[in-house]
């Protein structure tokens, strides 16, 4: 089973950039998608629905913002939204069920933008804290997958130093990521890849951040250890971020 997760930014953007050439290519049996952007009317006809996949819409209340979407090749059910079925306005996390696997689609968010941002982004990674320790403990397997809006160390982001003080690296957020996954969810990425400098998955539009790779690493796969047991591998793909998004897909596969 071929799992993807991405941030498309913008789904109909995504689609006239080659999204689907890019899917064709890497093959998954499921994507997450997040910031898709898009109520599923205001798609192209041949998205509705897109031949060959079963989907799951979360969009946000707000027309042209945040959502996330859930698609399989086979059918998927739908299990709930919002943190542990909390009102969910954004659209920002959908819960489905692929086979025996759950999957969590997340989209966390960011808070750049504003004071206000920040501190509503504080409280609704405190608030995921306790269900994600749920989620964890079952036996069930459990993929957490989506933007994070956060990079866990300073091996996640280029210009770490100066962006000491930027929302995403705060540390506060750091502590949050690292206690998650010290709590027994499996960041993969970071264990595939090791002691190093990325896998990057989001570059800025500015310079030549995309091109030279020098980029943060945001977007996470994070199993529980029933799921773990399943990994056969992982792969962070920067080819689709050239062309469709600021965000490369993360794909993971299970037994």
């Amino acid at each position: 089973m071929r799992i993807l997760t991405w941030n498309v930014n913008g789904l109909r953007a995504a689609i006239r950039k080659g999204y689907e050439s890019h899917i064709e290519r890497l093959a998954p049996d499921a994507c997450l998608l997040q910031e898709i952007r898009v109520l599923p009317e205001q798609l192209p006809d041949a998205w509705n629905p897109p031949e060959g996949w079963n989907v799951h819409w979360h969009p946000a209340q707000r027309k042209g913002y945040s959502g996330t979407a859930t698609l399989a090749r086979v059918p998927l059910k739908r299990l709930g939204t919002g943190i542990d079925g909390a009102d969910d306005p954004e659209g920002r996390v959908l819960v489905t069920r692929l086979g025996g696997v759950v999957l969590v689609n997340i989209y966390l968010p960011a808070g750049a933008s504003s004071p206000e941002a920040q501190e509503r982004k504080n409280q609704w990674i405190e608030q995921f804290k306790p269900w994600a320790a749920t989620l964890r403990k079952k036996r069930t397997p459990v993929l957490l997958a989506g933007d994070f809006n956060i990079a866990r160390s300073e091996r996640d982001i280029y210009h770490w130093k100066s962006n000491r003080k930027t929302s995403g690296f705060l540390p506060h957020e750091r502590d949050w990521m690292n206690q998650l996954v010290d709590s027994g969810w499996s960041d993969v990425v970071r264990e595939e890849a090791g002691d190093v400098d990325g896998p990057y998955t989001w570059w800025s539009n500015r310079g030549q951040a995309r091109i030279l790779d020098r980029g943060w690493r945001i977007d996470y796969v994070l199993l529980n250890p029933a799921a773990k047991k399943r990994l056969r591998s992982v792969h962070v793909d920067r080819e689709a971020a050239l062309e469709v998004s600021d965000h490369g897909p993360v794909l993971v596969e299970l037994e």
